[in-house]
C-alpha cells in the first residue's frame, strides 16, 4: 500500500528559507535509509505558495475562480511530500518518527493512505 506523507508549511518554508546544511544532510541520509529499506517511492519539496495558484469551484459556477498565491494560512499549506510504500499507517508512523529535526522546530506531518484506483 502507498502512503502520502505531507509536511506542513511554516513561516520559514513560506518565506523560501533554505534549510540548514545539517538538516539537508540528515534528510538525505534519512531518505537513503527509506530507499534502502524499500519504503521510498518519491519525495518532493514545494516552492512557497507565492509561486502557486488555487482553483476554487463554487456551486453553480461553470468556471473555477483562480486565486494567485501567497495563501494566508500557512498551517494549512504543504511544504513537501514523501510517497512511501508500507503495510500500515502504524508502520509509516514509526518510520516518520525518525525524520530529522535537528533544530527541534515545531511542525506537522500528516500521513494518508493513497487510493490506487477508483
Amino acid at each position: 500500500m502507498k502512503f502520502m506523507v505531507l509536511v506542513k508549511a511554516n513561516a520559514a518554508s513560506e518565506a523560501g528559507a533554505v534549510p540548514s546544511r545539517e538538516l539537508i544532510e540528515q534528510m538525505n541520509r534519512f531518505n537513503e535509509e527509506l530507499a534502502s529499506s524499500g519504503h521510498l517511492v518519491q519525495t518532493a519539496g514545494l516552492t512557497p505558495s507565492a509561486e502557486g495558484a488555487r482553483l476554487l469551484w463554487f456551486e453553480g459556477d461553470s468556471e473555477p475562480e483562480v486565486v494567485d498565491g501567497p495563501f494566508a494560512e500557512t498551517k494549512e499549506l504543504v511544504a513537501g511530500v514523501w510517497i512511501l510504500q508500507g503495510e500500515s499507517v502504524a508502520e509509516i508512523v514509526e518510520l516518520m518518527k525518525r525524520a530529522p529535526n535537528p533544530d527541534r522546530q515545531a511542525g506537522t506531518v500528516e500521513i494518508r493512505p493513497m487510493i490506487d484506483a477508483l
